[in-house]
């Protein structure tokens, strides 16, 4: 093993999974060649794959001039977006997901894949609340709502729950297992929720996360965009609470 950066282990490049980073992006022009660029400073990353969900700013263009692979969805929605770039990844054995206005610190990717690759957890989240949360990077409204999806996964599914970050790791099969269904906001716990009805070992690391580099958060920029993303959150934290795993998904 050779050790990434702040001391998360990556494995050797010739023994390896392959594994690809997909960045779900609407309308992130101005930060997005940048998190590509950071992103290529990582060998371990066998491709970067920059959703452009409808993006009306350039920002598929952008990303392609940084050296990332573009793929166009063209209904807007973060869970749609997410599943098209997982889709993409043909080749992939493990994603890694994070968001493209560049909050997430690409830095502490080696940190959330290091559990999934030495074989100790199958869902890994960035957590946030863990971690170093700059201030000023999530409003009043994204804490609370992200606190009480945590405190009902908690109490409903027996989970460590602290966060729903946007960075996490998971095998691309154990994804597609699940079956994903929420096409907005309430993807993220509908991966959580069904992990761990599947039976997944679920694992958080500390991840630092910072103010955007630019334009308008899609939750919490306004009132009404943080009321529509707590209502599917919230939704989907109950609504999985009988969903039975298939075969593929069940451990």
């Amino acid at each position: 093993m050779r050790e990434g950066e702040r001391g998360g282990a990556v494995s050797d490049p010739e023994a390896s999974p392959r594994i690809s980073a997909v960045i779900p992006s609407l309308n992130e022009a101005p930060s997005i060649a940048d998190v590509v660029k950071s992103l290529k400073r990582h060998a371990f990353l066998d491709e970067i794959i920059v959703v452009d969900n409808a993006s009306t700013d350039g920002t598929g263009d952008a990303a392609r001039l940084a050296g990332a692979r573009v793929v166009r969805e063209d209904t807007p929605g973060y869970g749609r977006a997410c599943l098209a770039g997982a889709m993409a990844a043909e080749n992939a054995e493990i994603l890694i997901f994070l968001d493209g206005d560049g909050a997430d610190d690409p830095e502490d990717m080696p940190r959330v894949l290091e559990p999934l690759l030495e074989g100790e957890a199958d869902l890994v989240i960035g957590s946030r609340a863990a971690g170093n949360r700059q201030s000023g990077s999530m409003t009043w409204q994204q804490i609370f709502g992200n606190n009480l999806a945590a405190f009902l996964m908690r109490r409903m599914y027996e989970m460590e729950v602290t966060d729903m970050g946007p960075m996490r790791a998971i095998r691309r099969d154990d994804l597609l297992a699940l079956d994903m269904a929420e096409m907005t906001y309430g993807w993220p716990v509908e991966m959580m929720v069904k992990s761990a009805r599947a039976g997944f070992r679920y694992h958080e690391v500390p991840v630092s996360y910072r103010k955007r580099a630019g334009g308008v958060s899609k939750v919490g920029g306004t009132i009404s965009g943080s009321l529509r993303a707590g209502y599917r959150i919230i939704l989907a934290t109950f609504r999985y609470s009988r969903w039975r795993p298939g075969k593929k998904a069940a451990r």
